[in-house]
């Protein structure tokens, strides 16, 4: 796990320094750059295996001919090693190397191969071509830029907008995704001139060219239609083993590692299995201390549940303090995420991050994607409610929805208006994508000061589902548009940045290729039957852990943001979305947004995630841009 950086341009040696400084977070224990032509390679490092020198980056084949720089890890690298290691002189036991020799054996067709979680750039001296990949779902990020000066590349966003002649033009269109999903899905970013490499893809740029370059897909998510023909009791069986395989891949570590914890079903079974493959291991285990849940929120405490699974495993579990300054924290969480994600729950992961890292623990596994790969979220619930609200009028839904506004609890509120907001679409697959929305797309237009022509947001999901063509289960389509965007775009970006900004690698079991890969093969009506969520994976989970864990209310890393948004962030929305503000970014209608804040404040909507969102986008501008 480290931090990669590199640039084609006749001044690329005066450039890749800074470059590499700005994430030198992300690798504290080493670090060393390499030039060749008009090539220059920067990398940090997390040492995670092999801790000697011999880990050492950028990497350099024995023959001098291929040089590699790599972020992430590799989990079946042994099972590649040993297919190839008596063609090639290896002489440290890093994955790195297996990457390096795996490449020159197998070129482009290594990435299939590979379990973990990878950007890379592997520069071949010979063709004088510079291929960088990208992880099979996004785990670790990877932005490029390119124009007629250089191309340049880098693990976060902040490595490109060092270059000097970078362009800071904005995308008024994913400035737009920001406030409708409070994430971007897809390549774009904030910049026109800054893209993201999509999961499961590679870049390819040749030194003699470098203006020019070729992008390809390698691997699409195998949602094909076709499940495979087993018995309910069978496929637990296969999911189970399936489910320890992942673990016992992702605990291999030359460094101490430790656990996420909150207590929910996913970390909770994630720990439970661990222990089971590790009986005599100590592992520790992290979990916060909610903040204070209000009505506003809708959520549980997580704090009980954790310390009763810790209690049930006998596992350490340290309880970070959920002291939040949140305007002290803002400005720093934003930064860190190199994009204007509306969240609070990257500042979860932060915290766990930090004190793991000062106990020593430089690996956490988490349960992030057990959701997003067999259905736990309230939208997967909606095509349950749907069936049975079908004989009721679309006339009469949208006249229910208009009435919610009444109503004063808010969380009942937001619920509602979620479901038949829905009906504003009469296409089911327009319905479905709109419940990814946080705003009406009539509403966001209205912040803009000027128009945004293209942001069509349930047009871009919809158009997505043309690669799997064949997959006509409307459950498997929301859990391709999770896995897909959702994960690689929003979970997975702030819980790699914020783990890395205080150098902690996190893994993502539930991510493990095989298992990713046997779940799209698993009946739909097995991951939701009825409105039970999840339902194949609490049937495992029955095996390891107790009923009231498995089958409690869904609840998360979470925070206060609805009373945040009213208390103490009221200062900074009077500062930072004023008349002066606004008009001065030139973005926004100070006028539309002024009425989005009273409507909220004053309970007719419920606006808390648009206007964090809106905070966001006002302190990324100042941070990365003035």
């Amino acid at each position: 796990m480290c931090g990669i950086a590199g640039i084609i341009s006749d001044k690329s040696e005066l450039y890749i320094k800074s470059m590499t400084d700005a994430i030198a977070h992300r690798g504290p224990d080493d670090f060393g750059y390499s030039q060749f032509k008009n090539l220059a390679l920067g990398h940090r490092r997390l040492s995670i295996q092999d801790l000697s020198s011999n880990g050492h980056q950028p990497m350099q084949s024995q023959d001098g001919r291929y040089v590699l720089v790599f972020n992430g890890e590799i989990y079946n690298h042994w099972d590649i090693r040993k297919d190839i290691e008596h063609k090639y002189p290896f002489k440290s036991h890093s994955d790195t190397e297996t990457i390096l020799y795996g490449f020159e054996e197998y070129g482009v067709e290594l990435f299939n191969r590979l379990n973990g979680i990878f950007v890379f750039a592997i520069l071949d001296k010979e063709s004088q071509k510079l291929t960088i990949v990208r992880d099979h779902f996004g785990i670790k990020p990877l932005y490029y830029t390119h124009n007629q000066h250089y191309t340049a590349f880098g693990s976060e966003l902040k490595a490109l907008t060092q270059l000097p002649d970078f362009d800071p033009e904005i995308d008024s269109n994913t400035l737009a995704n920001y406030l409708y999903f409070l994430w971007s899905p897809g390549e774009n970013t904030p910049f026109i001139q800054i893209k993201k490499l999509l999961p499961g893809h590679y870049l390819q740029v040749s030194l003699k060219n470098p203006t020019s370059l070729e992008i390809a897909p390698y691997y699409e998510l195998p949602f094909s239609g076709n499940y495979a023909l087993k018995s309910e009791v069978e496929w637990i069986n296969t999911l189970d083993i399936a489910l320890q395989k992942a673990v016992e891949r992702q605990l291999l570590s030359d460094v101490p590692l430790g656990f996420f914890l909150s207590g929910g079903l996913d970390s909770s079974l994630i720990v439970a299995i661990a222990k089971k493959l590790r009986p005599d291991q100590t592992f520790n285990c992290y979990t916060i201390e909610s903040l204070t849940h209000s009505s506003r929120e809708g959520f549980a405490d997580d704090l009980p549940y954790a310390k009763s699974v810790a209690a049930h495993l006998n596992v350490p579990l340290h309880i970070v303090k959920a002291d939040v300054d949140i305007v002290r924290d803002f400005d720093a969480m934003v930064y860190h995420l190199d994009e204007p994600q509306a969240d609070a729950a990257p500042l979860n992961v932060l915290n766990i991050c930090a004190l793991a890292r000062k106990n020593g623990d430089i690996v956490l596994l988490g349960g992030t994607a057990g959701d997003d790969l067999f259905s736990g979220y309230r939208r997967h619930q909606f095509l349950h409610y749907s069936k049975k609200l079908s004989p009721i009028p679309n006339i009469l839904k949208r006249a229910i929805f208009k009435m919610s506004s009444l109503m004063p609890n808010i969380a009942l509120k937001r619920r509602i208006q979620k479901v038949f907001g829905v009906y504003h679409y009469s296409d089911a697959t327009e319905q479905m994508a709109s419940l990814y929305g946080w705003m009406q797309e009539t509403e966001v237009h209205k912040l803009f000061s000027g128009k945004i022509e293209r942001f069509k947001p349930i047009n871009f999901l919809k158009k997505s589902l043309n690669a799997i063509p064949s997959e006509k289960s409307s459950l498997n389509q929301m859990l391709f548009w999770d896995l897909k965007f959702f994960l690689a775009d929003h979970n997975l970006n702030y819980t790699d940045k914020m783990s890395m900004a205080h150098g902690v690698e996190v893994r993502v079991p539930f991510l493990d290729k095989e298992l990713v890969d046997l779940a799209c093969r698993i009946p739909p009506e097995l991951k939701m039957k009825g409105d039970t969520t999840k339902y194949i994976l609490k049937k495992v989970a029955e095996r390891y852990l107790p009923h009231d864990i498995i089958y409690r209310p869904k609840t998360g890393f979470g925070a206060p943001v609805r009373d945040w948004i009213i208390d103490d962030l009221n200062d900074k929305i009077n500062t930072e979305l004023s008349k002066d503000a606004l008009d001065k970014g030139g973005i926004f209608d100070y006028n539309a947004v002024k009425k989005l804040i009273e409507d909220n404040k004053n309970g007719k909507i419920d606006a808390a995630y648009p206007i964090w969102a809106l905070l966001a986008i006002q302190s990324w501008m100042r941070q990365f841009i003035n």
